[in-house]
């Protein structure tokens, strides 16, 4: 079965949600595109949307019908050269919604798991429950008797314990997009010990289809994205609670969400970034990590008290952010949650007086948007480091505490085999999570 054969019949789990509209979308627009090769004509291209609820299903549709139409818009020129034999389109407009129409004709929605059961491809993006992961795929792989593979989203159960339990035959891989989809370039690609050679040569002609952009990680729980995040946001805890000794609580987590943001030049701080996944998301995933490791404990009981009053964070439907640690206005944090007073506090009440004992920012000191979009990124990064870790001030001290306890955690991935080099991981770092440099560098020597 060739490449085009494989995706003549392809299926989504999970398809309404935050990753599966995004898989499904991609997904889609490769199906269609194959679709309109001349040689294609009398293939019938089938991709099931499965998803448990119906209003979920139809907010889907909506979204892909946007989300097709921008990406037509964008590639209008490559479209007339497609539609070229059609006389009955014209002008721009015409073309862009006949494609419209022709990735939207190939998608069924549907809330029957049933619909897999065709299939020669299934992808996986449903809650990350090993159990219910194992349950389902093995069911799909009883009832189908096209022998399907199997692409898994999954961002910290091992490849392998999947295969295994479900008894897939190594017809599996890991195949971790970054959220959004759509957006992110890069793809975490995980091969078990079994996985088919063919599955992984499709895997790589599938991301390459899509211009992702590939970084291989050994198959161990949590990956080489989530091995370091995961304990980058434990080492976040960690300082919090160390400070919170000598000062308020929610000035400890006003401080290190400052550092790990302003001081250690990334998109967002640590306890942003964890509201913005989930802070049950983010205790899932540990609970499915810790049973791997031996060295460490990857657990929080600050987070687990978080959880117990409801205090998760995430996003709603709509892609808002919900409140966490911290709160959000408009997008924009202004306010951190007091387990003690078990409410949020405005940040207007204590910010001057946390900035005043981190002391002044270096000089150099840019924001994360404007050095990333630099051509001279490089140098503003080694002039702003080089000012930051000769100064004494309590922020300088934590920053360079901070980037030190990243970089560990960044080459004992490599020592234990999660990634294969120090590169993968400063790529991951760097695409996966919009990082302005790896966290394996000369900065925090």
């Amino acid at each position: 079965m060739n490449y085009t054969e494989r995706l003549e019949n392809v299926s989504v789990l999970g398809a309404a949600g935050k990753m599966g509209s995004g898989i499904l979308l991609l997904t889609a627009m490769e199906m269609a595109d194959l679709s309109l090769v001349p040689g294609n004509k009398d293939r019938q291209f089938v991709l099931n949307a499965i998803d448990i609820s119906h209003q979920a299903l139809s907010g889907l549709m909506r979204f892909l019908r946007t989300q097709v139409q921008k990406a037509a818009e964008k590639k209008t020129v490559q479209l007339r050269k497609i539609y070229e034999e059609r006389r009955d389109l014209i002008e721009n407009e015409e073309i862009i919604m006949q494609y419209v129409f022709d990735v939207l004709n190939i998608v069924r929605p549907t809330t029957r798991m049933e619909a897999a059961y065709e299939s020669t491809l299934v992808f996986e993006a449903i809650i990350e429950n090993p159990a219910i992961k194992v349950e389902i795929l093995s069911g799909i792989d009883r009832n189908n008797k096209k022998t399907p593979w199997f692409f898994t989203n999954t961002s910290s159960i091992p490849i392998h314990e999947l295969n295994n339990r479900a008894e897939l035959g190594g017809r599996i891989i890991g195949f971790h997009f970054y959220n959004p989809p759509a957006v992110q370039k890069l793809v975490e690609l995980i091969k078990a010990d079994k996985t088919l050679d063919d599955l992984v040569e499709f895997a790589q002609n599938y991301a390459k289809n899509l211009r992702k952009k590939i970084v291989p990680s050994n198959d161990f729980a949590g990956f080489i994205g989530n091995g370091h995040f995961m304990r980058d946001a434990l080492h976040g805890i960690s300082e919090v609670e160390r400070l919170s000794k000598e000062i308020p609580f929610v000035e400890a987590v006003y401080m290190i969400n400052k550092i790990s943001q302003d001081y250690l030049v990334r998109p967002m701080g640590i306890f942003q970034l964890i509201d913005y996944v989930g802070g049950d998301v983010c205790q899932y995933i540990m609970s499915v990590m810790n049973p791997h490791v031996k060295d460490e404990d990857l657990h929080s009981r600050l987070l687990d008290n978080f959880i117990s009053a409801g205090i998760k964070g995430g996003q709603f439907a709509d892609g808002s952010q919900k409140d966490g640690f911290l709160k959000y206005e408009k997008g924009k944090p202004t306010g951190v949650y007091d387990p003690g007073k078990k409410t949020y506090v405005p940040a207007a009440e204590f910010q001057s007086r946390c900035d005043e004992r981190l002391g002044a920012m270096p000089s150099s000191t840019l924001p994360w948007k404007t050095v990333i979009g630099s051509q001279d990124k490089t140098a503003l990064l080694e002039r702003f480091f080089k000012e930051l870790t000769g100064m004494n001030t309590m922020g300088a001290q934590l920053a360079v505490r901070y980037g030190q306890r990243s970089m560990e955690i960044a080459k004992k991935l490599v020592a234990d085999h999660v990634a294969q080099c120090e590169e993968d991981v400063n790529t991951v770092l760097l695409t996966g999570f919009y990082h302005s440099y790896g966290p394996i560098n000369d900065y925090f020597k």
